[in-house]
């Protein structure tokens, strides 16, 4: 009795991150979804972007789905292991143990297509810089979005200050913008800006997933460890429901 305890106790405890993990997910993807001024928002105003690009504009919606959805999966192991409900402890089992093989093949693809993922980087890169040089400084949304998104990440362009040439607010005022010569007390010139060599965009969001590289991973394999563990707890309540 006492171990059936610990292990219902076990089991809500898991459901109860996996709930609070789902809602956490969840407000993330309405924030995104509502919040156009970001980097997403760049995605909505690039010409001829690669298909995989222009999806990516629609991670808020997915990000709420799949909050949603861990929020009620985390709410229906609570419930079973409450209750010891074997429909609903072997409906968690399974719906956690296709999200875990999904994880495990998802994980696969990005290493096997690795050079697929460099590809469609070289042609973002050009969609991108294209539309810098078509809209920086003559739309206004677009020149907000990419304004706020270089303060954000102290960068310059997507690649680098090269982006902006030719652009319609280089064309009129002959000076960059001024995230491109952070340290520079005068204008932004052309050749200020080739000296400080501001890092781009693109770069800089590499640079902060590498320096949170040991975070992400640790929170990875938590996750991993957290559903098996859930699987292998509500295994043991099913088999021994009413014994």
């Amino acid at each position: 009795m006492c171990c059936k305890g610990f292990l219902k106790t076990m089991m809500f405890v898991f459901n109860g991150i996996i709930f609070l993990a789902g809602a956490a997910i969840l407000a993330l993807g309405i924030w995104v979804a509502v919040d156009r001024v970001s980097l997403l928002g760049i995605l909505e105003n690039i010409e001829d972007a690669p298909p995989e690009l222009a999806q990516l504009a629609n991670i808020g919606y997915v990000l709420i789905g799949v909050g949603g959805f861990l929020a009620l999966m985390g709410f229906l192991g609570c419930c079973g292991a409450i209750q010891e409900n074997k429909c609903m402890l072997l409906s968690f089992f399974v719906i956690v143990l296709i999200i875990f093989l999904v994880e495990v093949a998802a994980a696969i693809v990005l290493v096997v297509f690795e050079p697929l993922v460099e590809n469609i980087l070289d042609k973002v890169e050009q969609a991108v810089a294209k539309s810098i040089k078509g809209k920086y400084g003559d739309d206004e949304s677009f020149t907000s979005v990419w304004n706020n998104t270089m303060n954000e990440l102290k960068c310059c362009g997507y690649k680098n200050y090269t982006d902006f040439t030719d652009s319609p607010f280089v064309s009129s005022s002959s000076l960059y913008p001024d995230t491109c010569c952070t340290n520079s007390s005068g204008l932004c010139t052309e050749n200020a800006a080739a000296a400080e060599s501001v890092v781009g965009c693109f770069r800089a969001l590499v640079n902060l997933i590498e320096d949170n590289a040991i975070l992400l991973a640790g929170v990875a394999f938590g996750i991993a460890a957290l559903e098996i563990a859930a699987m292998v707890v509500s295994m043991i309540l099913y088999k021994n429901r009413g014994k």
